[in-house]
């Protein structure tokens, strides 16, 4: 599903890595760590079409147009946008061909399964930063991609939030979905995860989550 060839990314003249290859199968669940400014968001961007590699390239088998969704951190997201909460939810529909009454009907089960029911109307800069990543995660629900790029999806939830969160990662990766996941709760990572890749500024490590987190700081364990 995911093949990376010779792959450099970072910033102009400043590759944070040597050039790496790696393949991802399709169908699997593979959690990205390493320290902070390695590349891990960066690299979800590459492989999203969002930025392009200084080196290498990325190659993508997906079967259309609309085949992939990336969660960004939510701190890119505009909280001033005059949008509902529905409204961005309901932006997960973009592309999609089904009626407006089964629209209607899973935005409704959509809301009520990340515990929204009641926030439909309220603004974006009137939500909590754990509601707006339910929001976002919602919508990221009704898109249905087959391929799924999540950078810190943990980010700002409570207990509720993340329990909510890891239910519905393993049942998009139940359904068969390729998911590729940034997370700096290597505890989650290796009850969640099972196989990682690990950037450091020497190349990428692929492999079971438990060995390659037992190699990291302990510091870095939450």
């Amino acid at each position: 599903m995911i093949r990376c060839e010779a792959l450099r990314w970072g910033a102009p003249g400043q590759p944070l890595t040597p050039p790496v290859d790696f393949e991802l199968p399709k169908g699997s669940l593979t959690a990205v760590i390493g320290a902070n400014g390695s590349g891990k968001s960066s690299l979800l961007k590459v492989i999203a079409g969002l930025q392009k590699p200084l080196t290498g390239k990325v190659i993508l088998d997906v079967p259309r147009k609309g085949s992939l969704s990336f969660l960004p951190q939510q701190q890119h997201l505009d909280r001033q946008f005059p949008i509902s909460l529905q409204e961005l939810v309901a932006a997960g529909f973009w592309g999609s061909k089904q009626s407006p009454e089964v629209r209607s009907q899973r935005l409704k089960a959509t809301l009520e399964n990340w515990c929204l029911t009641g926030l439909e109307q309220r603004p974006l800069m009137a939500l909590s930063g754990g509601e707006l990543q339910r929001a976002l995660l919602a919508r990221l629900s009704l898109a249905e991609a087959p391929l799924l790029l999540l950078d810190e999806p943990h980010a700002a939830l409570d207990e509720l939030g993340q329990s909510l969160l890891w239910k519905h990662i393993h049942a998009w990766h139940a359904q068969g979905r390729t998911l590729v996941v940034v997370c700096h709760n290597l505890a989650a990572v290796r009850q969640h995860i099972p196989q990682t890749l690990l950037i450091k500024s020497s190349g990428c490590v692929l492999g079971p989550s438990a060995d390659l987190i037992r190699q990291q700081p302990q510091t870095q364990v939450a």
